[in-house]
């Protein structure tokens, strides 16, 4: 008995990959030398034939599209000149035509390949080369974006997976700043389920030190370089020690750089590395006894705002990115230093914050308006300036797509 055609037939195998088998349906046949009469009088006994295949030997020839055929039939006089004529006449004889144990991937391509047809009408299906059913294009369509679905699904699984990996990697650090400096914020928000950026804090003997950090790329790229540079950073941490932030973006330079072999011309003069992968970086060390604050940065700069002045401090980063290709392996960036006055603000960001495009004119947010915000609100506790931030941004943004990851840290210490 033929299976009646339903289009959104999609069960798939679980352990296995899927064949053309899964999307057979079987069907009756005709023999070439049935007649045109024969074959109408099967198209209306069985209403749900769409198509019907033409053997010999059962070995398939052609196919009946039922559309077709019916539709020539129908005008006047043709089953009078055409009823008892060989069937073939009306039949495709170049349907596509496929084994059974081809797989649902390489049937798209042929399907594709064949045209409208094999959408429109349908394929046939053989095993060793005898009839064993046809498949129909709405339900390769269907079972092709079913699995699609679920990959799809798998990988954003893997995905959100990862991010909790990511995150556990920041808690060590979210943990040490509520202890280090209560009036404090630390905002990440990834631009996809996982992000390029990362911060490190930690509280040492007579002070704290903090690192923001915007790797190269954002999503799963990013998400793997900030494995990359969160490990080297606590690797040079232990080197070098957290009391010089130039000697310790110095020592991130080379081991990033040593990590991807990105030295010009390549390590030995053996060619251009394969990767030309970095960091841009703001460290910072705050002395808890004589109040100084020691900072260097990488193409990401500090603002400081100390009570009583009219604007925001701006301290300069260096415009060399870490670990690249083109930064040598003993470039240094300044160091700068200044007294921290009891009440003074620092804020850090990574460009993500200032890119973001958005506003009537849709141009950056920049960092004018950060500066601005923080002194409209320079009274507000660190949380509070973080989600006044947050809010003007996403403000901002509007309908505009978010363009990068945004990490920013507040402090009063």
């Amino acid at each position: 008995m033929t299976e009646t055609f339903n289009p959104s037939r999609h069960s798939l195998p679980r352990f296995r990959p899927a064949t053309a088998a899964d999307l057979c349906v079987a069907t009756p046949s005709v023999p070439a030398d049935a007649s045109n009469g024969d074959v109408l009088a099967l198209f209306t006994e069985r209403r749900e034939l769409m198509t019907l295949p033409v053997v010999e030997d059962g070995r398939p020839i052609g196919l009946i599209s039922r559309n077709i055929f019916m539709s020539q039939m129908s005008k006047p006089f043709y089953q009078e000149l055409y009823g008892r004529k060989s069937c073939i006449a009306f039949m495709d004889k170049s349907p596509l035509v496929v084994e059974a144990g081809l797989s649902i991937e390489a049937l798209t391509f042929r399907a594709v390949e064949s045209g409208e047809k094999a959408l429109a009408d349908g394929f046939i299906i053989t095993r060793g080369g005898q009839l064993q059913g046809v498949g129909f294009g709405l339900q390769l369509m269907n079972v092709v974006a079913n699995m699609q679905a679920e990959r799809n699904r798998q990988i954003m699984h893997s995905i959100e997976y990862a991010s909790v990996i990511q995150r556990a990697m920041l808690r060590a650090s979210d943990d040490a700043l509520a202890e280090a400096l209560p009036d404090a914020a630390l905002v990440w928000q990834p631009r996809d389920v996982v992000g390029g950026d990362f911060y490190h804090v930690a509280r040492h003997a007579g002070g704290w030190c903090a690192v923001i950090a915007d790797c190269t790329g954002h999503g799963v790229p990013g998400a793997f370089m900030t494995l990359i540079a969160s490990s080297l950073l606590a690797q040079a941490l232990q080197g070098c020690g957290p009391r010089d932030p130039a000697a310790l973006l110095a020592e991130l330079n080379r081991g990033v750089k040593d990590m991807l072999g990105q030295h010009a011309g390549g390590r030995h003069g053996g060619g251009a590395s394969l990767s030309n992968d970095g960091l841009d970086a703001a460290a910072l060390w705050f002395d808890d006894t004589t109040r100084q604050l020691s900072y260097a940065g990488a193409r990401l700069p500090l603002f400081v705002l100390a009570p009583g002045e009219e604007a925001c401090r701006v301290l300069d980063a260096g415009r060399t990115g870490i670990g690249y290709a083109e930064t040598p392996a003993a470039h240094g960036w300044p160091v700068q230093t200044m007294h921290l006055p009891p009440g003074s603000l620092l804020f850090a960001c990574t460009d993500g914050l200032f890119d973001q495009i958005g506003g009537e004119r849709e141009i950056s947010f920049g960092k004018r308006r950060v500066q601005q915000l923080l002194l409209e609100h320079r009274d507000s506790s660190a949380a509070a300036l973080a989600a006044l931030l947050a809010d003007a941004l996403a403000r901002w943004q509007g309908g505009q797509p978010r363009r990068d990851d945004v990490t920013y840290f507040c402090c009063r210490p």
